[in-house]
Parts: C-alpha cells; sequence; structure tokens
C-alpha cells in the first residue's frame, strides 16, 4: 500500500523548495494517490517558456488486499508496507501535449528508465520530475516513446525543433491564444490559414519568421 506519511512530508518538501527549482507537486483532491505534478521546460531547448503539467499515480493495494489486510492486522496502520509507493515507481504521463522522441504525442506516456525498472525507494516524485525534466534537455531517439518523432528528430533535425517550437508554444504556455491571434493577423494579410498554420509551425511560433518564410514562397 501507499506510504501515506511519506508522500505527505515529500509534497511539503517540494513546496518548500518550488522557488528555487521550479518543481511543483499537489493533490489532484483530497485523495493523495493522484497527483499533478509541474515542471518548467528546460532553458535552451525548444520547450524553454513551457510549463508542463504531468498526471502521477501512486501505485497501491487493491481495494480487497486492504480488507484483506485489516482482517489479519486487526488495524491498517500495523501494517508494513511490502508494495505500493515508494516500493513501486509512480505512474507518470505528461498531460500537457509535448513533441519528443521520448514521449507519446499521443497519449503523453512516458519512456524513462527510473520509471520502470531502473526506479529505487531512495527516489522522490521531485527527483522523478526532475529526471523528467533532464529527457526534455537529452531527447533519447534510439529508444523511443513516439517512433514518428523520433524519426524526425534523426532525419530531419531543425523541422524536429521548430515542431516541438510550436507545440510548446500551443499547448504549453500560460495561453494558447497568443497562438490563435498570431493566426488571425497573418489572415488578415491575406494569406491561407492553413499556410499560416504550417509556416508558424516550421518556424516555432514567431511571428516575423513566419511571416517572411510566406512572403518568399
Amino acid at each position: 500500500m501507499i506510504d501515506f506519511s511519506r508522500v505527505q512530508k515529500e509534497l511539503q518538501e517540494c513546496t518548500r523548495d518550488t522557488e528555487a527549482s521550479g518543481i511543483k507537486v499537489s493533490p489532484k483532491s483530497d485523495n493523495l494517490a493522484r497527483l499533478i505534478g509541474t515542471i518548467p521546460g528546460p532553458i535552451g531547448t525548444p520547450y524553454e517558456g513551457g510549463t508542463f503539467q504531468i498526471d502521477i499515480s501512486l501505485p497501491g493495494m487493491k481495494n480487497e488486499d486492504v480488507g484483506m489486510v485489516i482482517n489479519l492486522c486487526g488495524v491498517i496502520g500495523g501494517f508494513l508496507f511490502a508494495d505500493g509507493y515508494p516500493f513501486e515507481p509512480p505512474k507518470m504521463q505528461f498531460a500537457t501535449k509535448v513533441w519528443h522522441p521520448n514521449i507519446s504525442s499521443q497519449s503523453g506516456a512516458i519512456c524513462l528508465d527510473i520509471l520502470k525498472d531502473q526506479w529505487s525507494p531512495a527516489l522522490t516524485l521531485k527527483t522523478a520530475l526532475l529526471s523528467v525534466q533532464a529527457l526534455l534537455s537529452a531527447p533519447q531517439p534510439d529508444d523511443p516513446q513516439d517512433a514518428v518523432v523520433a524519426q524526425q528528430y534523426i532525419r530531419d533535425y531543425q523541422t524536429f525543433i521548430g515542431t516541438a517550437r510550436y507545440w510548446t508554444e500551443t499547448f504549453a504556455k500560460t495561453s494558447s491564444l497568443g497562438v490563435e491571434e498570431k493566426v488571425q493577423k497573418l489572415v488578415e494579410m491575406g494569406f491561407a490559414e492553413a499556410r499560416v498554420r504550417s509556416a508558424l509551425e516550421a518556424v516555432g511560433g514567431d511571428e516575423n519568421l513566419a511571416l517572411e518564410k510566406l512572403c518568399s514562397v
């Protein structure tokens, strides 16, 4: 089962260090088994300036197992934690859409060893999120979660950068209204909407570069 006292301690530590690390973890509701993590996009990457939310589910006992423990031990508080978090890794997936070889562009699933067989109870939610943030800085296209993105990264790196920046601008900024305003502005200048969106995506959402691209065709 989940060691909730440890989870509460980890949440407190994350809160104290948020200003320095930028990492946040908070409960989705009163249930500490369902959390939401937030990481800032690393500087110097196409994810810079974005804020990425990650759904976190902590593994624990099934309801029928809890009943069995109560029957055996009388009180659940006397049970020795043998499985569940932190002995099993947290389940994490991106709630924010992101364009990255090791993250599914469809489901947000993450390919990262410490969330699988390299997990250790000595690790924490914060260290796991820091590892996810590091993954944004150092993609591993040879061990992909999203084969389409990985192939683009390998074969057409500049297009990958532009697409990743565009997705960051569209999905990971405080509001995606800025992108729509850029589209509307360029459409009002006489360019077709499909061409405008394609040009913005190719240059990572930079309006001026998109205009240059549109005018050069």
